[in-house]
């Protein structure tokens, strides 16, 4: 199944010219012969029509069990920072399950829709201690003759006592596009990624300061933007209390963007900025251990790989592949791998060394919400 699987991205690699055939054969000669290159002893979560959450054994690389979500498709799949359980908004965006990543079992769900109101849930936001979790809102009346639109607003709801505690309307003018929200390591302070970041007491969700990020890196640039081409705010590797990500600055002399790696500490409010040349529509992720951090790059007709050398600040590589109109990006437990998903039947895998194609993962539907990597524990 997977040689022939493999054999048929050769002859479609052939006809659109994107990858060269040795450099798939090497994949397809490899897997011939054994030498398998192992993503580690985890355990994979991703989200599937028409209402199930399949668990995948990273080492083995098969399903091995299948979670019934009791409110419908998956639409959006978060894990908390300890990575014990999942949060799984549904496509309808009213409901959200928890699921114990051990057991493998929904233990909880929750709505803020009631009678004839009703909440859609654009983003949510878990709290590193999971006292709380925050809901980026709007919700939706329907009187006798109109239906009375809410603004946008931030929801903190108690996942211990079931109700929500505070909420305060979307600070800023302009609504977000990706709505980040970050935490310090203890909880008890919310950041929020605006015009310039916004830090709120968590227990109060009352504002305590004010991070002014929207001051010029150096005197003749501008501003530093944090890149809108990737609105996750993936953690589970990242440094308590740190937030790295790629981040663009305007040229203003010579009217051009380019973009960085910018290492922000959250509790000192410092950052650390880094140009790597001209600004590009790239995701980020970073790997475990934190020395490297990879993306794909998703046009149209033009598909790559990035590899981040954070140790020594600077673009490692960069390779064209076989890709998908939608695609997604995750990172295996060990790092080793490469996982490319969403918007297909298949979890296609990578060597993350060389960016050759290795082999798919088969599954029974179409994926939907993001693949979570629960490392071995």
């Amino acid at each position: 199944m997977g040689l022939l699987m493999q054999t048929k991205r050769i002859l479609l690699a052939s006809t659109l010219g994107v990858l060269s055939l040795s450099a798939i054969w090497v994949g397809v000669h490899s897997e011939v012969l054994g030498q398998k290159i192992q993503g580690g002893k985890g355990t994979l979560f991703i989200g599937a029509l028409p209402n199930r959450m399949l668990v995948i054994d990273e080492s083995t690389e098969k399903i091995i069990d299948e979670i019934t979500l009791a409110t419908g498709a998956p639409r959006l799949v978060q894990s908390s920072y300890n990575r014990k359980r999942l949060y799984v908004l549904n496509a309808d965006m009213k409901d959200i399950e928890v699921i114990d990543t051990s057991s493998r079992r929904t233990i909880d769900t929750f709505s803020l829709s009631k009678g004839n109101r009703v909440v859609r849930i654009w983003k949510y936001y878990i709290d590193p201690l999971e006292r709380f979790i925050f809901l980026l809102s709007r919700s939706a009346t329907k009187l006798v003759d109109r239906f009375e639109i809410g603004p946008l607003a931030l929801v903190q709801y108690d996942l211990k006592q079931h109700k929500v505690t505070n909420s305060i309307n979307w600070p800023e003018k302009v609504e977000p596009e990706c709505g980040r929200i970050l935490f310090s390591p203890d909880g008890e302070r919310l950041y929020l990624f605006a015009e310039d970041v916004l830090i709120y007491d968590t227990n109060k969700l009352e504002k305590i300061d004010i991070w002014k990020i929207s001051q010029p890196v150096e005197e003749g640039l501008g501003r530093l933007h944090l890149a809108e081409n990737d609105c996750s705010v993936d953690v589970v590797n990242e440094e308590p209390g740190f937030f790295t990500n790629l981040f663009t600055v305007r040229d203003p002399l010579q009217d051009r963007w380019f973009m960085g790696i910018t290492r922000l500490n959250l509790l000192e409010k410092s950052m650390d900025f880094y140009a790597l040349g001209p600004a590009n529509e790239v995701s980020f992720l970073l790997a475990p251990g934190r020395k490297r951090a990879y993306g794909v790059l998703s046009k149209i007709g033009r598909y790559e790989f990035w590899t981040f050398d954070l140790d020594n600040r600077r673009l490692h590589s960069r390779k064209e592949f076989l890709g998908r109109p939608r695609m997604e990006l995750q990172i295996s437990s060990n790092g080793k791998l490469l996982y490319i998903y969403e918007a297909n039947d298949t979890i296609d895998i990578y060597d993350a060394a060389t960016y050759e194609y290795l082999r798919s993962i088969p599954l029974d539907a179409d994926m939907r919400g993001d693949l979570q990597v629960v490392p071995f524990q």
